[in-house]
């Protein structure tokens, strides 16, 4: 899901085309993205959000935690590498 938030995000914030509808094109798709995924794997795009409630609960959230760090990270560096190889500037 990170992986297509920041194709999105790349998108709409292109130098190149207008920005107008950026913030409601982010805003959208963060929503889509958790209507989606919170009910299928407890998602959460932002590693912050995730340590916080695994810190009170501890035990087996403390042990997933890793995933909730590692997938959003592993997901924005591809997501911003096919960007910048598919739609990125030609100079």
């Amino acid at each position: 899901m990170s992986f297509l938030f920041l194709i999105v995000i790349a998108g709409v914030t292109n130098p190149q085309l207008p920005s107008h509808f950026a913030p409601l094109v982010i805003g959208l798709t963060l929503t889509l993205i958790h209507l989606i995924s919170i009910p299928v794997t407890n998602t959460s795009v932002n590693p912050a959000r995730s340590t916080g409630p695994a810190l009170f609960v501890g035990g087996w959230a403390i042990q997933q935690l890793w995933l909730f760090w590692l997938a959003p990270l592993v997901g924005g560096i591809m997501g911003g590498s096919l960007f910048r190889y598919i739609w990125g500037n030609k100079k």
